[in-house]
């Protein structure tokens, strides 16, 4: 993967890049919008608890894929609270550990579930 931020467009003002670009041939992953729903299908509460299954489940479906972390080309957050943001964004950071995909980040008015507080999809490439 290439990662772009030209010196003509405002510096990311978070942990992501302006842009990606995929090698030709690299197998591309697209994951679903992940929520705070434990495997068992319980919800967890709060949004450091779900933020921690959020990333959880999308670690554990690149896995599956024979992919990482490290794999994510763009993710888009969807947070119900703006007050949330700094509790998702750390541990957001403590999962990509420095990795920085492309990235957009929104807060919504809710999400299909009353109880869910953020949902993130995700993009994955591997070469």
């Amino acid at each position: 993967m290439k990662f772009y931020d030209p010196k003509t467009v405002a510096t990311p003002g978070a942990s992501y890049h302006q842009s990606v670009e995929i090698p030709a041939g690299a197998r591309i992953l697209y994951i679903s919008g992940q929520v705070g729903q434990r495997p068992d299908g319980t919800n967890a509460t709060g949004i450091e608890e779900q933020s921690e299954v959020v990333w959880q489940n999308i670690s554990a479906i690149l896995a599956d894929a024979g992919m990482s972390i490290e794999n994510l080309i763009k993710i888009n957050s969807y947070l119900v609270k703006p007050d949330d943001f700094a509790k998702y964004g750390a541990v957001r950071g403590k999962f990509l550990n420095g990795h920085r995909p492309a990235s957009t980040s929104a807060i919504v008015l809710a999400l299909a579930n009353p109880a869910w507080l953020v949902e993130v999809e995700a993009v994955a490439a591997k070469a």
